[in-house]
């Protein structure tokens, strides 16, 4: 999704929010990479929509206390051959 910032910023916080995603979820739903989804978050999107990224911020700030759990999960997967 190339073209207006603004509009990508928007759509990407609106995914994030929707769907509880990670950063690295929405950047392969948009087919941008993951400093792109960051830039976009915490750069762009405070300029244009505060109320969105404040949003967005909660949903970011909530999966980064829980990455260490899904990190122990992949861990567990992966060693348990499942």
């Amino acid at each position: 999704m190339k073209g207006n910032i603004e509009e990508r910023a928007c759509a990407l916080a609106d995914y994030i929010i929707e769907n509880r995603a990670t950063v690295r979820a929405a950047a392969k739903q948009f087919g941008v990479s993951k400093s792109t989804v960051h830039k976009d978050l915490q750069d762009r999107l405070p300029g244009y929509n505060p109320v969105l990224y404040r949003q967005v911020k909660a949903v970011l700030d909530e999966n980064k206390a829980e990455r260490h759990i899904r990190g122990g999960i992949a861990t567990r997967k992966k060693t348990r051959g499942v």
